[in-house]
């Protein structure tokens, strides 16, 4: 099975961190994605989807905390494989679609997808979770190139 092995700063890593851990109980009761999205009216089935969404989406931010445990901050590394790259890969994009949400709704969508924003003009919060979504982008990409045939073929 392939496995990555990220090095990371733990000094530039933990503020991320907790940027994360403070949209978790968000996260733990409320899809990324509103029911809303889904074109059906039906009630139930929205109630159904939710329920599931929100089920896997507490699963997936599980699998991505534990990346970030004991071992992460006595050694600064983290593991991507085929059993946790694609879980991790979605609790990414749930955190990030919240960051967008929540702390980065004054920034453009094309400058937070370009990564192309004035870091000095950003109030010090928004900063933070703008460095975070960065993060993030940056994982999902790794797991992308390194990871894809390992997960399609798991």
């Amino acid at each position: 099975m392939k496995r990555i092995e990220v090095r990371l700063s733990l000094s530039v890593v933990a503020p991320l961190l907790d940027v994360i851990k403070s949209l978790g109980e968000d996260l733990r009761s409320r899809p990324a994605v509103s029911p809303e999205a889904l074109p059906q009216s039906d009630p139930e089935l929205k109630e159904s989807w939710s329920a599931s969404l929100l089920e896997s989406q507490q699963a997936d931010l599980a699998v991505m905390l534990a990346l970030f445990g004991e071992e992460f901050f006595s050694e600064g590394v983290v593991y991507f494989d085929a059993s946790n790259g694609e879980a991790i890969a979605r609790a990414c994009s749930a955190v990030r679609l919240r960051l967008r949400e929540r702390d980065l709704a004054g920034v453009g969508d094309e400058a937070l997808e370009a990564g192309e924003v004035e870091m000095d003009t950003l109030a010090e919060p928004v900063r933070k979770a703008f460095m975070c979504y960065l993060f993030l982008a940056t994982i999902q990409e790794l797991i992308i190139q390194h990871l894809d045939e390992s997960i399609i073929e798991s």
